[in-house]
């Protein structure tokens, strides 16, 4: 399970902006998961749970996930369309060639420290 690594780096990451900004304790996170970015969002979210409990710093923080849709282009007449899953078909031209753009990110957003 890739995501726990990846919740590791998080938490690394909001250890570091922590003392940045001499703060004690992170309250909310939010974070953009790309539909493409091969992240399970239950095991992230599960990971977070278990692994931020761990530390004062983060123990008890909310995660806030937001899954933004990816962008597909039709490879015949470049209808672009946003969707959360990749869609059978182009509405226009009925393409089944559609190239994703984008949904692939994971984006730290937001914290709420204090």
């Amino acid at each position: 399970m890739h995501e726990m690594s990846l919740v590791q780096a998080l938490l690394a990451q909001l250890t570091t902006l922590a003392a940045e900004h001499d703060k004690k304790r992170v309250i909310t996170v939010t974070l953009d998961i790309g539909p493409l970015s091969g992240v399970v969002i239950d095991s992230f979210q599960f990971g977070f749970d278990i692994l931020s409990a761990e530390t004062s710093l983060t123990k008890g923080a909310k995660l806030i996930i937001i899954n933004p849709p990816a962008t597909y282009q039709c490879i015949r007449c470049g209808h672009r369309q946003s969707a959360a899953v990749r869609p059978d078909h182009c509405p226009e031209c009925n393409e089944t060639l559609l190239i994703p753009e984008g949904g692939d990110a994971i984006i730290l957003n937001q914290v709420e420290m204090e």
